[in-house]
């Protein structure tokens, strides 16, 4: 691989991450409801479930997933409904002072757990990751060098500029709780609850690639 075709990469894998996604606004969730220690185990199950989708390319399962009918629905149908209670979660969730979230945040271990969680379900329960690492990883690929080095290399690169993007999106959600009233971080709540009802259509919507 050269240092040109790392470069577009880059550069490719920037475009990508900057576009709001369910783990982006859930980090941003996570900002506002417990603050940074929070949002960092909800990045650490949305990176660890990157990696997986990744793997999963690099040793060709991905191809299973393609020739499948049954399985792509089913994991597309558990991605929808997953996306759907989130963003009811999400609108629901209540808003309290903003100084006594951020207080609690340190102690609050359980919801650490489930924000991690939440966070990896999201990153695994959408087939369409897999179709779009199939095809967009080998893009980049020497096929005359050997192929795991490179797979690693590209996919940390990724999960690094998507750690990235959701720690700002984490930030601008614990700036909001300390700058933003309680009616208008009910409506923040509301407008990324919204947003994972608008990604679990376009999942339940898009038609599998190939098809």
């Amino acid at each position: 691989m050269t240092a040109e075709t790392l470069l577009l990469y880059v550069l490719a894998c920037v475009a990508i991450a900057v576009i709001p996604g369910p783990t982006m606004l859930l980090a941003l969730s996570n900002g506002m409801a417990g603050g940074m220690r929070r949002a960092a185990w909800g990045i650490a199950g949305a990176c660890f479930g990157s990696a997986a989708v990744i793997a999963v390319v690099a040793l060709g399962l991905g191809s299973l997933l393609a020739a499948s009918h049954w399985l792509f629905d089913a994991l597309r149908a558990a991605g929808v409904l997953y996306l759907a209670w989130l963003g009811l979660k999400i609108w629901r969730a209540p808003t309290t002072d903003p100084r006594a979230a951020l207080a609690q945040a340190p102690q609050d271990e359980a919801q650490r757990g489930v924000a991690l969680l939440r966070s990896l379900a999201v990153a695994l329960s959408n087939p369409k990751a897999v179709f779009f690492f199939a095809a967009f990883l080998p893009q980049f690929v020497d096929a005359r060098q050997p192929q795991a080095p490179q797979y690693a290399l590209l996919g940390g690169v990724f999960i690094a500029i998507d750690l990235l993007v959701m720690l700002a999106y984490a930030c601008a959600g614990t700036q909001a709780v300390r700058w933003m009233s309680q009616r208008s971080l009910r409506w923040l709540n509301r407008g990324c609850g919204a947003g994972m009802w608008l990604l679990a259509g376009a999942l339940a919507l898009g038609r599998r690639p190939g098809a």
